[in-house]
């Protein structure tokens, strides 16, 4: 039998999840008596993994009132992708610097699971797929392994989880601003293996930024019936 702790840490995992894909809807509220009967836990247990949430601000706890989904909004993703731009910068600069043949060989190889799931990209028609998820994380992760920056790649693990929020959230554009993620990743795995820093660099940051573009330009569609192209201002070349 789990004891509270392992129990709190296995509904925070579960909860978790199921913010970050979206299942909970931004703001939504969480009544404590409909979780415990979602998750078959009791309130002690669901308390603890609900102020882990707050603290990592994907919950927020509103006193009395109880708990609700943090909500999502432009100012947020523009805050992210900027942050990732900036993080990737120093990390992967530094992994390609530090990075020896071993590390190639992860990349590769993180590279060449990713791509066995090229079927199960993102698209509005399948929604996300949670290994395909789970391996484009593991290759993102990959190509800063060798920085030596644990903070930094501790950090940028935690923005990638809060980015791919976003990601889920704008997946139902993708029928009408098409992206090929598939030749995205294989332009960057080319010039990491080419140790071309600057190159690299750019493409991983153009890379993060067209997710903040679309994910944009589907909120703007929703508020016009005019055709919005997503655009190259929601976070610049040199952020």
């Amino acid at each position: 039998m789990q004891g509270e702790g392992t129990l709190a840490m296995s509904i925070y995992g579960r909860l978790r999840r199921d913010i970050l894909t979206g299942l909970f809807e931004p703001g939504e509220r969480l009544p404590l008596d409909a979780l415990g009967e979602r998750y078959r836990v009791g309130l002690t247990p669901l308390r603890e993994a609900l102020n882990r949430l707050s603290a990592e601000e994907l919950v927020l706890r509103k006193g009395k009132r109880g708990f609700r989904v943090a909500p999502v909004s432009r100012a947020d993703l523009v805050d992210l992708a900027t942050t990732l731009c900036w993080v990737v910068e120093v990390a992967l600069r530094q992994s390609l610097a530090k990075g020896d043949e071993a590390w190639e060989e992860a990349v590769v190889l993180a590279a060449h699971r990713l791509q066995r799931l090229d079927s199960r990209l993102p698209s509005h028609e399948t929604g996300v797929d949670p290994e395909w998820q789970r391996r484009h994380i593991d290759f993102h992760m990959s190509l800063i392994a060798a920085s030596g920056l644990r903070r930094i790649n501790d950090f940028f693990a935690t923005l990638i989880d809060r980015y791919d929020r976003y990601m889920y959230l704008g997946v139902d554009a993708t029928a009408r601003w098409p992206r090929d993620t598939a030749a995205e990743h294989k332009a960057i795995l080319d010039a990491v293996m080419a140790r071309d820093a600057d190159l690299a660099v750019r493409l991983l940051q153009a890379h993060i930024r067209r997710t903040a573009e679309i994910v944009e330009a589907s909120w703007t569609a929703r508020l016009s019936d005019d055709e919005i192209a997503p655009g190259a201002t929601l976070v610049s070349e040199s952020s």
